[in-house]
Formats: structure tokens, C-alpha cells, sequence
């Protein structure tokens, strides 16, 4: 593939001022269209869409690398500066990690930073970034 598409997603949120404060104010995601019961944003590129539906989303956790993992989650790879000033203003705010910023599988092919947590809605986010990019699919 020659390049990346943007990706749309839409999840569920219990409150469209809270999906604002946190997307557009925290995570600092500008707002594009929207509605009563809809909301979009510009997530680095990519068209993610907070819907209404009044309640709370419940993640289940698998283990890797000695952590439990929301599932489901979503997420981006972005570059180590990036991650690290995202890291730092979610720190900044008082975010409550379910994992927090930390480098995995060290010295291995897949080595890179991740951190979890998760929106006012319940939504797992996972923002992770590798120093080589070229090893996102690493295997060996």
C-alpha cells in the first residue's frame, strides 16, 4: 500500500459536552460537523464520531506484557515527540490511566511506547508510537 487512508470510527458516548471537553479540549482533537446527537472529530487525521446513546461502555482486559489490556480499544501510532506531549497534557489533566505511559517489549522487535486510558464514556484508547516506525509489523 502506497499510502494510509484516513479511518472513520464511531463509538458510543453517555454525554456530547463531556465527549467535547474531553476529544476537543483534552485530547485536543478540533470539532467538524455535528449535531444533537452526534459529534465529529479530527483524531490526527482520521474522522472519529461520538454518538449519544446515553450510556457507559464496559472493556474487557487481556494479559501482554504483564498488563490488562481493555478490549475492545482503539487507538493511533504516533511519533515519539507526539506521543510524549500527549502523554504529558493527559498526565497534566488528571487523566487516570488504565495503563500508564510506559515503553513494551524492550529490546524486542515490536519495542514500543503505549500508554491506555479511557474517555468519560468508558471508551479503551490506546496511543503508542515506535522510534522505528518500520517496525510496526516486526516479527523478528
Amino acid at each position: 500500500m502506497a499510502y494510509l487512508s484516513p479511518f472513520h470510527l464511531a463509538f458510543p458516548v453517555h454525554d456530547l459536552a463531556a465527549a467535547r471537553a474531553f476529544w476537543g479540549g483534552v485530547i485536543g482533537c478540533p470539532e467538524g460537523r455535528s449535531s444533537e446527537h452526534w459529534v465529529d472529530f479530527d483524531f490526527f487525521g482520521h474522522q472519529i464520531v461520538a454518538h449519544l446513546t446515553g450510556e457507559r461502555s464496559d472493556a474487557h482486559e487481556n494479559p501482554v506484557d504483564g498488563h490488562g489490556v481493555p478490549v475492545p480499544h482503539f487507538g493511533l501510532v504516533l511519533g515519539m515527540e507526539e506521543w510524549q506531549e500527549l502523554a504529558d497534557r493527559l498526565t497534566a489533566a488528571g487523566t487516570e490511566f488504565k495503563i500508564a505511559p510506559y515503553i513494551r517489549f524492550k529490546g524486542e522487535p515490536g519495542e514500543q511506547a503505549t500508554m491506555f486510558f479511557t474517555d468519560l464514556s468508558g471508551n479503551a484508547i490506546e496511543m503508542k508510537a515506535f522510534a522505528d516506525r518500520s517496525k510496526l509489523f516486526a516479527t523478528s
